[in-house]
C-alpha cells in the first residue's frame, strides 16, 4: 500500500480530535471503516502510530514523528486545491464533479450529463463510504453525489447539504453460485442460506448493521467473512465458496445468480444530494431526470430485478395513462407490459441542452 495526501489526511484528523470517533465523525465516516484504514497505515508504515487509551487516542513517539512531516504536506496540498479552483473559475473552466457509490448507473448517468452540457467535463469520484461522499459535497470537492441508504441506518448529512430522493425503498438481492441448491428458485428465503458463507464489506456505511439485523430477525446466524473487493467476492461466488447481498441492478457473471429475497428483508433508499447554496442545487431537477433514466436502463436490463419490478409498485415502472403507478402484486397490468419498450427508449433518449450549474454554456453548442 502506497501512502497518499488522504491517509496523511486521516492521520491529522485523529490528533486532533483526539479519537478514533471522533475523527471519525469529523471525516464523515464510520468509526470501523476509519479503524481499518489506520490499520493498514500502519502496517504500510511499518510500526504504531497511535496508543488506544480510556480518555481517546495519543500518538506515539513514531506517530509524532509522521506528523510533523504530515501536517505541512496537508497544509500545502490544500492550499494548492484551493489556488488551482480559483484560478480554473478565473479561467472560465467548465466542470461538472459527480459522486457516487457503486452503481451501475454512473456510466448511463455521465453520457447523459455529457449530452445535458455539451463541451463540459465531467469528473468522476467513487467511494465505497456514502457518508464520506457526503462529506465531499459539504467541503465543495463534488458538486452532486448520488449514495445508498440501508434501511433503518441513516447516512449522516452534513449541515446545508440537501437530499432529493430517487427511490424511497429498493430491495437488495442477493447472488448465489449456479450450482447452489436455491439457484434455481425464482426467489429465496433467507432460511435456506444459514449454511452459507456470507460475504459483506465492513467498510460500506450500514451495509454490515444491515444485514446482521435481517439475519437476527431470521433467526440466523451464518459464517461471515469481509471482503471488500468486487472482484474477488465475484470468483468467491462463482467458485461456490459463498453468497453476497448484492443491488438488484448487479451484473450477474458467469458462474453466479442473482435472485431477490423473499419479503424483502432487506432494502435501501437512493438519494442525490447537493449544498443547498451551491449552482448544482438550480440544476438539480435536471440531474435527478438523468439520474433516473440512466437507473431504469440497467435495472430493466437486469432479469431478476425486472421480474421483481414488474409485480411490485416502484417509480422504475412506466405509469399507466393519466394514472398512478401501479403497486399490485399479481402480475403486471397490460399497460406495463405494453409500455416497458416505450420507458427503455426514452431511458436512451438525449436530454435537451441546457446550461450547467454555475457555468456558461459551452460556445458552439446546439
Amino acid at each position: 500500500m502506497e501512502l497518499d495526501v488522504r491517509h496523511l489526511r486521516v492521520l491529522c484528523a485523529i490528533a486532533d480530535a483526539g479519537s478514533v470517533r471522533k475523527a471519525a465523525l469529523r471525516l464523515g465516516m464510520s468509526q470501523p471503516s476509519l479503524t481499518t484504514q489506520l490499520r493498514r497505515i500502519e502496517n504500510a508504515i511499518g510500526g504504531r502510530l497511535f496508543t488506544r487509551e480510556r480518555t481517546g487516542s495519543r500518538p506515539t513517539a513514531l506517530g509524532r514523528s509522521v506528523l510533523c512531516r504530515a501536517r505541512p504536506i496537508v497544509a500545502d496540498m490544500a492550499a494548492l486545491v484551493s489556488e488551482a479552483r480559483s484560478a480554473a473559475a478565473l479561467a472560465g473552466g467548465a466542470r461538472l464533479r459527480i459522486g457516487s457509490t457503486a452503481s451501475r448507473a454512473v456510466a448511463g448517468w455521465v453520457r447523459r450529463l455529457r449530452e445535458r452540457y455539451p463541451g463540459v467535463e465531467t469528473g468522476i469520484h467513487i467511494d465505497v463510504s456514502a457518508n464520506s461522499l457526503l462529506q465531499t459535497v459539504a467541503d465543495g470537492q463534488v458538486d452532486v453525489a448520488f449514495v445508498h441508504e440501508p434501511e433503518g441506518f441513516p447516512l449522516r448529512f452534513p449541515p446545508g447539504v440537501e437530499q432529493h430522493v430517487l427511490i424511497d425503498r429498493e430491495p437488495q438481492f442477493i447472488a448465489l453460485p449456479e450450482t447452489h441448491p436455491q439457484a434455481g428458485r425464482r426467489v429465496v428465503d433467507m432460511a435456506d442460506l444459514a449454511d452459507d458463507q456470507w460475504i459483506v464489506d465492513f467498510t460500506a456505511d450500514g451495509e454490515w448493521a444491515a444485514t446482521r439485523r435481517a439475519f437476527a430477525t431470521a433467526g440466523l446466524n451464518p459464517r461471515m467473512v469481509h471482503v471488500p473487493d468486487n472482484t474477488t467476492a465475484a470468483a468467491l461466488i462463482a467458485g461456490g465458496e459463498a453468497v453476497s447481498v448484492c443491488q438488484p441492478v448487479s451484473q450477474q457473471r458467469q458462474g453466479m445468480v442473482i435472485r431477490p429475497l423473499r419479503d424483502d428483508p432487506l432494502a435501501v433508499r437512493l438519494l442525490l444530494a447537493c449544498r443547498s447554496d451551491s449552482p448544482s442545487a438550480a440544476e438539480i431537477g435536471g440531474l435527478h431526470a438523468d439520474l433516473m433514466a440512466a437507473y431504469a436502463e440497467v435495472a430493466w436490463a437486469s432479469p431478476a430485478y425486472r421480474w421483481w419490478l414488474l409485480r411490485h409498485g416502484s417509480p422504475l415502472l412506466p405509469p399507466p395513462e393519466g394514472g398512478p403507478a401501479p403497486s399490485g402484486a399479481d402480475g403486471p397490468p397490460e399497460h406495463v407490459l405494453a409500455a416497458v419498450p416505450g420507458r427503455l427508449r426514452a431511458a436512451r433518449r438525449p436530454a435537451p441542452h441546457t446550461t450547467a450549474p454555475g457555468v456558461p454554456r459551452a460556445r458552439g453548442g446546439g
